[in-house]
């Protein structure tokens, strides 16, 4: 009695596709590849630029390229202490990135206002942007920058991809089915 092969398959194809979900694919590249909006408005700043140095190598992290233009930015780091007299120049820069964007809010002073509890400092960019990860520290090491690059990192993989697309599917469905 002859032997019967099993059922074999295309092995030419073998290594040259790849089956994934939209939103994965998506969140896998903006996470590799996030554009900051330096916002260095004290000392955090200092600790911010030596992030881009090779010492620390932000690039590990796709996050070398600093833009000075918000409408090619997609993360904005609001380092030092954010005053009323700036804090309108912030949010402006914020509404013109477009979406999806983040913020990381650098330092005590970006977070609650740090020590500073006058008339003049705003007591954290929370109450004008909103912010997807704190870093604690006055000034935060570059590593700690870092660390905050990579919770964000883990933040935008779970995020759904096309969040605003959806929504407006969903409401136009809605509309047409009443």
């Amino acid at each position: 009695m002859p032997e019967t092969s099993p059922v074999a398959y295309d092995s030419k194809i073998e290594g040259n596709v790849i089956i994934t979900q939209l939103d994965a694919a998506m969140n896998w590249m903006r996470k590799n590849s996030l554009w900051p909006m330096p916002m260095g408005l004290a000392c955090c700043a200092i600790e911010l630029m030596a992030a881009g140095a090779s010492r620390f190598d932000i690039a590990r992290f796709g996050a070398e390229v600093m833009r000075f233009s918000p409408r090619q930015s997609d993360v904005m780091i609001v380092a030092g202490t954010v005053t009323y007299k700036m804090a309108l120049a912030v949010k402006r820069i914020w509404d013109q990135m477009p979406e999806p964007k983040w913020c990381i809010a650098m330092g005590a002073c970006a977070s609650s206002g740090g020590m500073y509890r006058s008339y003049a400092v705003l007591q954290g960019i929370d109450q004008l942007i909103p912010v997807d990860v704190y870093i604690s520290g006055c000034p935060p090491r570059p590593e700690a920058l870092l660390e905050g690059l990579m919770k964000l990192q883990r933040k935008i993989e779970t995020e759904p991809a096309l969040r605003e697309q959806k929504r407006e599917l969903i409401a136009s469905l809605s509309d047409s089915a009443n």
